[in-house]
């Protein structure tokens, strides 16, 4: 049964992808748009998944679990996949933080900027907000490959 849920993540961490080679060659911004977002709801609908492919692997049959939190809560803390992915979830600079940035930008109206005008000018550091690059969410993407294959190698050993 986890092996499906392996299948599942993996072909729409491979739709991610394609949607994402798509974007350099869309024809307008929009367009480009477009194919960001929809690549970053699929990666995003795979991380998703992953904690349901863990719980699985741990015969959890019915569980769905919606975040770590609810799938440590089922589990147990001492599970290691839960503790590989609390590592990362602490962690500065990975696929897993990566995903939280782009999910938090992705479901919150961009922000507001202010005028400018001579009164008002003070030098402030504006949050930029998550890389929107091909590269990085390639290698996000990338890295969730090699960590859900670690998965099901491991698994599969049973």
């Amino acid at each position: 049964m986890a092996s499906q849920w392996h299948s599942l993540v993996s072909q729409k961490v491979f739709l991610a992808r394609t949607l994402l080679s798509q974007r350099d060659q869309a024809d307008s911004v929009p367009g480009q748009e477009a194919l960001w977002q929809g690549a970053v709801e699929l990666t995003l609908r795979s991380r998703q998944m992953v904690l349901t492919m863990v719980a699985r692997f741990y015969q959890d049959k019915t569980g769905e679990p919606t975040s770590l939190d609810d799938l440590k809560a089922s589990l147990g803390g001492q599970i290691p996949e839960i503790v590989e992915l609390e590592t990362l979830a602490a962690g500065h600079t990975n696929w897993w933080v990566y995903l939280n940035q782009l999910e938090y930008y992705q479901t919150r109206p961009p922000v507001t900027k202010k005028t400018i005008s001579d009164e008002n000018i003070i030098a402030v550091a504006a949050d930029t907000g998550p890389d929107r690059t091909s590269r990085t969410l390639s290698q996000a993407l990338t890295d969730l490959k090699h960590f859900i294959d670690a998965l099901e190698e491991r698994h599969s050993e049973w």
